[in-house]
């Protein structure tokens, strides 16, 4: 491409991190910063304030899983590093953190591990004897002496989504195409894999369109989306195209347009009757920034439709991103509602004879059809996307970021039911933003979503981790949770909070220098992905019978050894060349596996109980990748 012209601005470059002693919060209306709030996990530094008993069961808890972490991301490394069957490896893994201070002593693995259970066993004597603070200081040396202990040099990633949101602001910085291309260097360089590119926001296009009133005007003049796709690809890297459904407008990108703070939006000022009212009759609810369209009315559909089309159609999109797919957030218990656009009340008053906006939450039938019929609007958009882009563009990921609050309550205050569009087969991969201060609210906020994945037919769950306000450790240990359990990858938000000191890490861990093998990609190459996984997992285990931390009978040894490579065998074959016949093989030796697996691995679970979880993990993991390919590899 040809040489910037002398006024092209400079390129941001991501902050440099630094020490954060105290995490707050960032403050915010949106309501997906509330969440973790009903999750709160806090150790406070010096309090003397009473630890109760249920709190002593919870601390000791989340110190036995952080050992788990450690153990488990160290027995990666091993078995990813070049010569796996040298137990004398084992003594390398003394890994330090980049941020240690230089002249401090930092214990071995071993000596980390020791020194934390043996906190886990005395916390209820501290607590016993009213030593709070003291309990507290302990846990959080602990913590620290652990985090230092996470192999942040070596490479220990098996292949799985590794995803990241590349918001309107850092494609604004970068200023042209040059610009962006620095910034797809650093996320290559770090191992991501997959890029949501934001190209529909607050009623704008990133890109010249033919179907929405208005480019945005901080990027008039070029094209990131053309741009953006050129790049990636380059790098390997898949683009999937991040649309804001049903939010129209945002009162703080008004601000940096320094137009008036109300405009509602390009298309909602060019169509007013397309807007959402709440049950007061505004268009943005009290208390937030966002004005959204009616999604009963047909025009918005169709406007949306078409825009979407024209996305994947003029652009090599890997995939599309659906955000703000729900009504605004609501309380019907405070009488704080939505949805009462002209055509929706319109629609719902034709079908049942009443005006919804003068029935209340107290009419409990009225009210449930009234939910219903919004629910509605949504899962049958989510439907006509997905049949009208894969008519055009078959091989096209469809993604969803969604909110992981519990089914039923999500229904009542966003009508967002993605466990029906995730059934149905709509979407590939259903992205909860599972945004979180530390790892164990991570964890409370995305295990339930993850345990009952089943329910969510052949879709990949992808966790989302929000960097902003986290430590470099802090983040991995998050998304070291996410590789223990039966998920295919991550998804972080977003690349304006991606450090160097992160991208360090990441090129490490799972980045740059192993690109060149061209690693399978879960949602592209689920069959292959399977295989790769299982080999690596068949690694841990000859590791561990090496190090003498197996503890099983030489019969049942012999069993298991078998039967791990029946299944290794069928995983091949079906790699190789898929079909029908591979896959029901495959698939049975799996089964019979895991149907046993328990049994084999008894003893490892009394001493061991966190890895076992985590290896009964991985095979889950393999099984998901099996039925997604059914779907995405062998049917579609």
């Amino acid at each position: 491409s040809p040489p910037p012209p002398p006024s092209a601005p400079k390129i941001a470059t991501a902050p440099q991190p630094r020490p954060i002693p105290s995490i707050t919060p960032p403050k915010s209306e949106e309501a997906i910063d509330q969440l973790e709030q009903k999750v709160r996990f806090d150790v406070v530094p010096n309090s003397q304030a009473p630890i109760s008993r249920t709190e002593v069961l919870t601390y000791q808890h989340e110190l036995e899983n952080l050992i788990g972490r450690v153990e488990s991301a160290n027995l990666a490394a091993l078995a990813l590093s070049e010569n796996p069957n040298n137990p004398a490896l084992a003594k390398t893994q003394q890994a330090q953190v980049a941020s240690t201070r230089p002249g401090v002593a930092v214990p071995t693995t071993e000596q980390a591990l020791d020194a934390a259970r043996e906190v886990v066993k005395n916390l209820p004597d501290l607590i016993a004897e009213k030593n709070y603070a003291q309990a507290r200081q302990q846990w959080l040396i602990a913590r620290g002496n652990l985090w230092n202990q996470f192999p942040l040099n070596k490479r220990l990633a098996q292949p799985e989504i590794r995803a990241m949101w590349l918001d309107r602001g850092t494609i604004i910085r970068a200023g042209n195409e040059q610009g962006l291309a620095q910034i797809f260097d650093r996320i290559a360089q770090a191992g991501i894999n997959t890029i949501f590119f934001e190209t529909v926001n607050a009623g704008y296009t990133i890109y010249p369109s033919k179907i929405t009133p208005q480019q945005n005007p901080l990027v008039s003049g070029w094209d990131p989306l053309a741009s953006g796709v050129k790049l990636a690809h380059e790098r390997g890297i898949e683009l999937h195209a991040w649309v804001w459904a049903f939010a129209a407008g945002n009162q703080r990108h008004n601000q940096l347009l320094n137009i008036n703070p109300n405009y509602p939006g390009p298309v909602l000022a060019a169509h007013p009757d397309w807007a959402g009212y709440d049950n007061r009759g505004q268009m943005i609810p009290s208390g937030q920034s966002k004005p959204f369209f009616d999604p009963a009315n047909p025009q918005v559909r169709q406007y949306l439709l078409s825009l979407y089309e024209e996305i994947v159609s003029r652009y090599d999109v890997d995939g599309l991103q659906l955000d703000y797919i729900r009504y605004p957030f609501q309380d019907p218990g405070a009488n704080r509602t939505y949805g009462y656009g002209k055509a929706a009340r319109e629609q719902f008053q034709q079908l049942t004879g009443t005006d919804p906006a003068k029935i209340s939450p107290k009419q409990q039938q009225l009210w449930q059809k009234w939910t219903e019929f919004r629910t509605q609007q949504i899962d049958s958009f989510v439907a006509q996307v997905s049949q009208q882009l894969r008519q055009k563009r078959p091989n096209l990921i469809l993604s969803a970021a969604v909110f992981p609050l519990p089914e039923q309550e999500r229904i009542q205050k966003l009508q967002q039911h993605w466990e029906v569009w995730a059934r149905r087969g709509d979407i590939d991969l259903i992205v909860p933003m599972t945004y979180a201060q530390d790892t164990p609210r991570f964890e409370r906020l995305a295990q339930p979503w993850i345990t009952t994945s089943t329910q969510l037919g052949s879709s990949l769950v992808v966790p989302g981790i929000r960097l902003l306000s986290l430590q470099t450790v802090g983040a991995f240990d998050q998304i070291q949770l996410v590789r223990d359990l039966p998920v295919a990858g991550y998804a972080l938000f977003a690349a304006q909070n991606f450090t160097n000191d992160l991208n360090q890490v990441f090129s490490n861990t799972q980045g740059s220098a192993q690109r060149a093998q061209k690693e399978p990609i879960p949602h592209r190459q689920p069959f292959q992905t399977a295989w790769v996984r299982y080999t690596a997992l068949q690694r841990e285990w000859k590791l561990a019978q090496q190090n003498n931390k197996l503890r099983i009978t030489s019969t049942t040894l012999s069993s298991f050894n078998s039967q791990a490579e029946v299944v290794q065998s069928a995983l091949n074959q079906l790699a190789i060349n898929p079909d029908n016949s591979k896959l029901a093989t495959a698939r049975t030796s799996l089964l019979t596996l895991q149907s046993r697996f328990r049994e084999w691995m008894r003893l490892q679970a009394l001493e061991n109980p966190y890895q076992v979880r985590v290896w009964e993990n991985r095979l889950a993991t393999i099984e998901k990748l099996l039925r997604y390919g059914e779907r995405v590899q062998l049917h579609r």
